[in-house]
């Protein structure tokens, strides 16, 4: 059994320069954070795709804009590292004037107009940033001067902001130290966060220190320890006990009803939900066939998975892109569940005994428990789920690696329909290509609508284009959409993040420099 520790001084261990050792050895107040992971594999914020990776680049990095903590709502962004900004009349210039005296954790100097530069153009490579494909209209980033940057669009781009903002690829990173530290910058990140890197203890936990120096004003908390405990049980244990503050919870309806009962705990659900699909690989057999994929969207329950998970965490969607998103149409283009049919159409598509279908499928409780319920829907219909359940990393690799049939994926994304058609649905996005993203289904028929959007200036005619594009998807059946899970996290009552929680992008509760444990 893994025996975590609360670390009260700091390592003398580290590599020299691989990690910032903070302004003092004494740590009055450790908050201690349980996350659903067996390892971190990145901390660098142009790779972390994880929700475990994710929520640190919250706490480390921030944006030249940022979703102020507590909301995911893009109407709402404010400056964070950038003090202002301006843009042309037609949206493909835009000039920001940064904030100065800004300071990189440890020894990294001042934030310049030279690091934002370096940052953005790192998130539009695809060599360097898992993201690239959002920032393909970014022709040129320059710095003026040692406090301005300018950004030239080929075209106006659906939600810009959000692309420069303390999400994904917007984080900014120091220049100097991304440089020095090459291929292992996720193993000892820089920002200009709340909280600084120390160490990664591997697949024990990682340490963060408070960075005294930070723009807003020294945190309250002065370390977090992030510890990986992948067993829900373990976590839960640990958190009754006092061993943890903070755990990411099971997004279950009865699970939130119990500890909501508890006095000395907090059960958050927020927003944005990550959108659960069923993506089917068009080009494996026996999914090369439309009428088997009609099938499987026929033999699959919606509403009584929904109904499963719970209405407070998983309301059920109703298109490819989720919903809220900017651009969503819910113009009745679902599949009723009418398992008679289903076998119907397996029968004239000549599988009258059935087909049987691969998947690879992650052991989390957000995923395994709901994919049992799909395994047994669809063997109603005579279609035999082969589910392959690997631990979660192992799952990411696999289905990246085109090897699934059937991928049950999550995800959370800038909430306008143009982020989440072009990550799973363009071609370019295709896992087997050097452009991959998450398009798991090899969908190839819907880029001309997609492409069109990206650069209408009109509205309207943009939503047209949305609209469009989720109509040829449904109709190729490259996915069956199925509910949006909500974050769940479990708190001790006296943790106070400092702010009213509704929304987070990074999928985990920002610990700020409001962020307190109250005695």
């Amino acid at each position: 059994m893994i025996n975590f520790t609360t670390a009260a001084a700091i390592s003398t261990t580290l590599l020299a320069g691989l990690a910032w050792a903070g302004p003092g050895l004494a740590q009055d107040k450790v908050l201690r954070i349980g996350i659903n992971a067996p390892e971190i594999k990145t901390l660098d914020p142009h790779r972390a795709s994880s929700t475990a990776e994710k929520g640190p680049m919250g706490w480390v990095f921030n944006g030249l804009v940022r979703f102020p903590p507590g909301s995911a709502d893009p109407k709402e962004l404010e400056p964070d590292l950038a003090e202002s900004w301006t843009t042309s009349d037609d949206g493909t210039e835009w000039i920001f004037k940064l904030k100065q005296g800004v300071k990189f954790h440890g020894e990294w100097g001042e934030l310049t107009a030279a690091d934002v530069v370096y940052s953005l153009e790192r998130a539009k490579d695809p060599e360097r940033s898992s993201f690239a494909a959002a920032y393909e209209a970014f022709e040129t980033i320059e710095a003026v001067d040692d406090h301005t940057v300018r950004i030239v669009l080929a075209h106006p781009v659906p939600g810009f902001l959000g692309l420069v903002s303390n999400y994904h690829g917007g984080n900014i990173v120091s220049k100097a130290a991304a440089e020095e530290g090459g291929d292992d910058f996720g193993r000892q990140p820089v920002g200009t966060g709340p909280f600084a890197f120390q160490r990664y203890d591997t697949q024990q936990q990682v340490v963060f220190v408070a960075n005294d120096d930070y723009f807003r004003g020294a945190p309250k908390i002065d370390e977090i320890s992030y510890r990986l405990i992948q067993a829900d049980a373990s976590r839960e244990l640990a958190f009754t006990s006092g061993e943890l503050d903070l755990i990411y919870g099971k997004r279950e309806q009865r699970w939130i009803d119990r500890w909501n009962r508890e006095d000395t705990a907090k059960v958050d659900v927020f927003w944005p939900a990550e959108y659960r699909t069923l993506h089917l690989n068009t080009t494996m057999e026996p999914l090369t066939d439309k009428r088997v994929r009609e099938a499987v969207a026929r033999a699959i329950n919606v509403d009584e998975i929904a109904s499963f998970v719970g209405e407070e965490v998983g309301p059920k969607g109703c298109s490819v892109v989720p919903s809220g998103y900017l651009g969503e149409d819910c113009s009745a283009w679902t599949y009723a569940y009418d398992p008679e049919a289903a076998k119907s159409l397996l029968a004239e598509a000549g599988f009258e005994n059935g087909v049987t279908i691969k998947s690879v499928v992650s052991s989390n409780n957000a995923q395994l428990p709901i994919m049992e319920v799909i395994q047994a829907q669809l063997a109603q219909s005579g279609i035999t789920l082969d589910m392959q359940v690997v631990d979660h990393p192992t799952y990411h690799e696999m289905s990246r690696n085109d090897l699934s049939g059937a991928t049950f994926y999550g995800a959370a994304r800038f909430p306008i329909a143009d982020t989440y058609l072009t990550e799973f649905y363009h071609s370019d996005a295709i896992v087997d290509k050097p452009t991959a993203i998450t398009n798991f289904s090899h969908c190839d028929v819907a880029d001309e609508a997609i492409d069109a959007a990206k650069v209408e200036g009109d509205p309207d005619k943009q939503l047209a284009h949305w609209s469009e594009a989720q109509r040829l998807i449904h109709e190729q059946i490259c996915a069956v959409p199925l509910f949006n899970l909500r974050q769940v996290w479990l708190r001790n009552a006296k943790l106070d993040y400092g702010y009213e929680l509704e929304g987070e992008m990074n999928l985990a509760p920002r610990i700020t420099e409001l962020t307190d444990l109250i005695e």
